[in-house]
């Protein structure tokens, strides 16, 4: 079943999203609901709170990434080498009850979007390479080490169960800029090609 996103502006958004149990009501289709929801809007990852449950919990499929045309050098500025594409073919998981606990090495700009945001992109800082414990969807714990663009779409999606958005990193002026398109978002005056929740109020 596909869920409306919230959009920009929900409080729901900004809350710090809570842990969850092995007999949390509904998780399994609650997962597939939230897989049907990213593919038809065309993201690769989806955290809980952007369908409006504060819980802590997301899914990404990054296999969108690796349908891109790989770079034949070692541009630093290129989006991705074959050997990227290759790893995120297959990327695809569940993530319930995450902490990150390591973080590391030098930041790295890359440009991203949010479902939560649509029509809005920025260039984002972040670390290459993190640490996460979390528990599947079968609450099988595991603690696995992640880097380049992987690490980067679990610290988007993360951030999202931490109640902040990508906007909160990019330059203050670039947010000042973006002022006006952000406000109208939370008036609903943007149309996305996917099922949205308007902000009450």
């Amino acid at each position: 079943m596909i869920l409306p996103i919230v959009l920009y502006g929900d409080p729901v958004l900004r809350k710090v999203a809570v842990p969850i149990q092995k007999d949390y009501p509904g998780l399994g289709d609650l997962i597939a609901n939230m897989f049907e929801t990213m593919y038809q809007a065309k993201g690769v990852g989806l955290a809980a709170p952007q369908i409006g449950k504060s819980i802590r919990l997301f899914v990404v499929d990054a296999s969108p990434f690796a349908d891109v045309e790989p770079s034949e050098d070692d541009d630093e500025d290129a989006e991705l080498t074959k050997e990227e594409a290759a790893e995120l073919k297959d990327f695809k998981r569940v993530f319930i009850n995450p902490i990150i606990i390591e973080e590391d090495g030098d930041e790295w700009k890359f440009n991203e979007g949010c479902l939560s945001i649509p029509k809005i992109r920025e260039d984002v800082m972040r670390k290459p390479f993190i640490v996460m414990r979390y528990m599947d969807e079968n609450f099988q714990e595991w603690e696995e080490e992640f880097d380049g663009l992987a690490a980067r779409i679990i610290q988007h999606e993360y951030d999202h169960i931490e109640g902040k958005l990508f906007t909160d990193k990019i330059n203050p002026l670039r947010r000042k800029l973006l002022k006006r398109r952000l406000e109208d978002i939370t008036k609903g005056k943007v149309s996305p090609d996917y099922k949205v929740r308007v902000p009450k109020g």
